[in-house]
């Protein structure tokens, strides 16, 4: 009789230098491959010329064919499955296997005694086998193996199989691979056996590769067999194949198996189609806790958590329903959909039970309530774990994280370090995460370094978390090192990468990186469309901003709502309101913030009735506006002084809990002190407390709008005083106060300390409210050596209020030449031409004003026609100068005549010299007392306004003659009277205005 048996690799490296004292009387096959570093075919004990060398690696290459029940199965194997996987595996086997026959004659048999020792042996050699296997203790296994060889003995059956699950359960495949060529029978068990050690590694490709063949040999499976491929099926993801080991099972009868069910159920969870899966549950003769619990992990893995707690609530068994494992996958499931009151109605039950003890509950319990946002749940399970694993770890950091509690994630991070335990990718992830949040870039190096330490660096979890963290605090330079230094690109992070650039300064370079995404082949995903639309916002390019809308509508993306919010908001800052409306229109999902965006939009265009249409529209939608949807909306009241809306919106923020946001409360101050209602919005500030600067320059320019630029000036000595830094815009209100003073000192003190005090560069902004309250004071000279020494070039702003000052006080040689420079800079503007006409109106020289209005006419200018609008019960009523549409036209003209005669008798006298035209006297005062606001404010007189104050907007400045005249008419009624102009508020009362008659 002649057997063969194995000794291979490392086992020859243990063996080769123990003395035989006797050669075995059996016929031994040994294995000897790479023994120092060189391929050898030597025995240990007895060579012979028979030398037999033979590559153990797989040779065959077979092809799968769908399994036809009414036909023979065809059992090949397709490499195609995963050639790179079964190349290589292939190829790592080549080179490492080769064997040695050496025959050898038995001499006597043994007796009865000898045959019953030897069996004893062998038993013993098998559980030995055992207990290595389960203790992963592979050297001593092997030295028991080199016992076995050197007893002589010949293996039966139950030590092949126990030498096969040994070597494949300490993950030596290729040994355990080799035990199983050598036997002369193989079995089911064999088969079977060596199939479980390739699933039990994750080889699913290799098992199912192995089970064809073991059909091709005839051998016929049982249910362990099936179950056990079937389990390398779902490794393997091979759904095809699953489905033929299903039809087997039908077909040999053993379907109602629990392990074939249950791994069944497994198979089509992690293939997603959950009605088989639900189908195989339900054919089932009997479930036990194994089915059970295969159809709940499968929903659980789906996200199916309803599907979940149904099952859980149909088990009748207790003891089943009640297990440890069953409580931690419906732990698993209700983490799936945050069902925060069924997770702790499991936590009762897990704690009546005796569960909560188990670690593995607490891990799902810990898992559950961080998915459910309960961060603080989650911690107190947390806590009470003794020896938590780096998932567990892992869960409840990112838990902290996700609440908004970085610092405390950041705590926890270092005390699992002094535990000793070891971070994973997800756990630096989250932590370089909450070190961007913190804005802590010393933290998040520190966090890179343990990462480096941990050699997690160049992770892509880790990789991408880092990139985004450098780049969002401003460390370009470190977030492109680490982008260049990845070794495979993914979306995310040219996603990271991308952003970084979403501001003025640096967006166009968010377009070149879009571009070279594309040209090495990534495909977008919806958070680069949302990335590089900021960008396209930022820079206002409308045109790079339409390509990119040309490729989402490629990608299918158009209508998912949040790359629309993104299209709406970048077509909304490029002005493009009518393709901002067809986005809108096209959504099939539009949640607040996309109503927020095209609210906003309409706001920032000047578009205050379109904003609140759609704002109501959006109420009566069902949609709740948030903070942002609010302020949006006060901002469209305030560019068209929409009183009313704005105090209904007040009133909506108070009910909503959300007056005191600071987004609402500046919006809230902004439309107040717009629509001339000053003292309200100084109400609404001082009841308030600032905590940012924001609400300062709110009240700051408010201020300065009404001409109270001592109030101005006070708020922004005490926000000094309370320790908030001033910006830009905070400047801007300062100067513009400055400007409607006449504190030319004050205002060059001021101009001067933004560089000085505050490391504020002065925007051309800046520069042109210093000239302004220069001109103001008539400082023509200090103009001129200001503009000489700008570090900016002086742009169309600068010019025109140069141009505006010199029209104020008649400086016709610097009016020519402010108004040459805008000629150049702006010739499309009509109110360049119309001062520089007033101008030489005003010396009388007519011929000069008629060669300005050729001018006009010549290039197609035509001059926009003043008007004035007043709000009466909640309706806006609107008049152009010279108005004769009204239809309380004769009305208003009586109550015009008596007011002349009022204010005559007060010491009104008409200057005509406001009249830039070249006509009578008469016709001149005519004309005076048709102008658009006095023409608002007899209708108002005549429609007895409430509240004792008239509000009169007008789109261009009030000409002189009008303020003498509506401040004879405020010392006649007992209303206060104001009027917006272009420039400023004017409050009548008394006979007194505001400005102090400097404007």
């Amino acid at each position: 009789m002649t057997s063969r048996f194995l000794f291979t690799d490392v086992m020859g490296c243990d063996f080769v230098s123990m003395q035989m004292r006797s050669p075995p009387r059996i016929v031994v096959e040994g294995i000897l491959s790479n023994f120092c570093g060189v391929h050898r075919m030597c025995s240990t004990f007895y060579p012979t010329k028979n030398h037999l060398l033979c590559s153990l690696g797989f040779r065959s290459s077979f092809s799968t064919a769908a399994l036809i029940t009414t036909k023979e199965p065809n059992w090949g194997f397709d490499s195609r499955r995963n050639p790179e996987k079964v190349r290589h595996w292939h190829e790592s086997k080549e080179a490492q296997s080769c064997r040695l026959q050496v025959p050898t004659d038995r001499g006597t048999e043994r007796s009865g005694l000898e045959s019953v020792n030897e069996k004893n042996r062998l038993k013993c050699y098998s559980k030995m086998l055992r207990d290595c296997a389960a203790g992963m203790r592979l050297n001593e296994g092997k030295m028991i193996h080199g016992c076995i060889i050197r007893s002589g003995s010949e293996p039966d059956l139950h030590l092949w199989v126990s030498l096969i699950n040994f070597y494949a359960k300490c993950g030596n495949l290729d040994f355990s691979r080799n035990v199983f060529e050598l036997m002369s029978m193989k079995d089911v068990v064999s088969w079977t056996a060596l199939i479980s050690g390739f699933v039990a590694q994750g080889h699913g490709i290799e098992s199912i590769e192995l089970f064809c063949q073991m059909r091709r040999e005839d051998v016929r499976p049982n249910e362990f067999t099936l179950a056990t491929v079937l389990k390398g099926c779902s490794v393997s993801l091979d759904l095809n194949f699953g489905k033929q080991i299903h039809a087997e099972a039908v077909k040999i009868g053993v379907l109602s198996d629990a392990y074939i069910g249950s791994s069944l159920i497994d198979l089509y969870s992690k293939s997603g189609e959950m009605e088989y899966a639900d189908g195989v549950f339900c054919m089932m003769p009997e479930k036990n806790n194994i089915v059970w619990n295969a159809l709940l992990n499968g929903y659980a893995q789906v996200g199916n958590g309803k599907a979940v707690l149904r099952l859980f609530n149909e088990m009748e068994d207790p003891e089943m329903r009640l297990s440890n494992y069953t409580l931690s996958i419906v732990l698993k499931g209700i983490a799936s959909f945050c069902a925060f009151t069924a997770g702790q109605g499991v936590h009762s039950i897990a704690i009546k039970v005796g569960g909560e003890t188990d670690d593995f509950v607490r891990c799902s319990l810990v898992n559950m309530y961080s998915k459910c946002g309960v961060a603080n749940y989650a911690l107190k399970v947390f806590k009470m774990m003794e020896n938590p694993d780096i998932v567990t770890w892992s869960s409840i950091i990112c838990a902290l994280d996700q609440e908004g509690l970085k610092e405390e994630a950041a705590k926890l991070f270092h005390r699992m370090m002094r535990s000793g335990m070891r971070p994973n990718e997800f756990t630096l992830s989250t932590l370089v995460s909450a070190a961007t949040d913190l804005g802590d870039l010393r933290y998040g190096q520190s966090v890179h370094a343990c990462a480096h330490k941990f050699g997690l660096e160049f992770d892509h979890l880790v990789s991408n978390a880092l990139i985004a963290m450098y780049m969002k605090l401003g460390s370009i330079y470190d977030g492109y090192r680490i982008f260049n230094k990845m070794t495979n690109w993914d979306v995310i992070s040219w996603n990271a990468l991308l952003s970084a650039f979403h501001d003025d300064e640096t967006s166009d370079r968010g377009t070149r990186i879009f571009q070279q995404m594309l040209t090495d082949g990534f495909t977008p995903n919806m958070y680069t469309f949302i990335s590089i639309l900021r960008s396209c916002s930022s820079l206002a390019n409308i045109e790079f901003g339409k390509q990119v809308h040309s490729h989402i509508i490629k990608n299918k993306f158009v209508r998912d709502g949040y790359v629309g919010t993104a299209l709406i908001d970048m077509y909304a800052k490029c002005g493009c309101m009518e393709d901002v409306e067809a986005i809108f229109s096209r959504l099939d999902e539009k949640d607040v913030f996309a109503w927020t965006v095209i609210i906003s939009g309409y706001s920032q265009t000047n578009q205050g009735e379109k904003a609140a249409r759609l704002f109501n529209l959006m109420r009566r939608e069902g949609v709740i506006p948030n903070e942002f949807t609010l302020a949006s909306s006060l901002r469209g009241c305030s560019a068209i002084a929409s009183l009313e809306n704005g105090r209904q919106l007040h009133s909506l923020a108070i009910k909503a809990g959300q007056s005191t946001d600071m987004f609402v409360s500046s919006a809230l101050i902004d439309m107040y002190a717009k629509c001339g209602y000053i003292d309200d919005a100084e109400a609404l500030f001082n009841g308030m407390q600032p905590n940012d600067t924001v609400l300062w320059n709110t009240i700051i320019c408010g201020y300065s709008q009404h001409g109270e630029g001592d109030k101005a000036l006070k708020a922004f000595r005490q926000m000094i005083n309370e320790g908030f830094l001033p910006d830009g815009v905070t400047f801007l209100g300062i100067l513009s106060a400055c400007s409607h003073m006449g504190l030319v000192e004050e205002g060059n003190k001021h101009f001067y300390s933004m560089s000085e005090s505050y490391g504020i560069t002065p925007s051309i902004e800046h520069y042109a409210c210093l000239v302004d309250v220069l001109g103001r004071a008539g400082k023509f000279d200090e103009i001129e050596r200001l503009i000489e020494n700008m570090e900016l070039t002086p742009n169309a702003l600068i010019w025109e209020n140069v141009l505006g000052a010199c029209k104020v006080h008649g400086n016709v040689e610097l009016g020519e030449r402010a108004a040459e420079k805008l000629f150049q800079i702006d010739p499309e503007t009509d109110s360049n031409y119309i001062l520089l006409s007033n101008i030489y109106a005003s010396k009388g020289r007519w011929n000069d004003v008629s060669k300005v209005r050729k001018s006009m006419s010549s290039k197609g200018i035509k001059k926009e026609p003043g008007c004035s609008w007043v709000e009466i019960d909640a309706q806006i009523h609107v008049f152009l100068s010279q108005d004769s549409s009204h239809p309380r036209l004769l009305d208003i003209h009586r109550k015009m005549e008596e007011l002349r005669e009022t204010v005559s008798e007060v010491g009104y006298i008409p200057n005509t010299k406001y009249v830039p035209h070249n006509v009578t006297e008469k016709e001149k005062r005519e004309n005076l007392f048709n102008h658009s606001e006095r023409l608002a404010l007899g209708f108002a007189l005549i429609s007895k306004v409430n509240g004792g104050r008239i509000r009169i907007f007008k789109n261009l400045r009030i000409c002189g003659d009008c303020h003498e005249f509506i401040k004879c008419v405020s010392s006649t009624v007992d209303q206060e009277i104001v009027v917006r102009d272009a420039s400023r508020f004017h409050h009548f009362r008394n006979g007194i205005c505001s400005c102090k008659d400097y404007w």
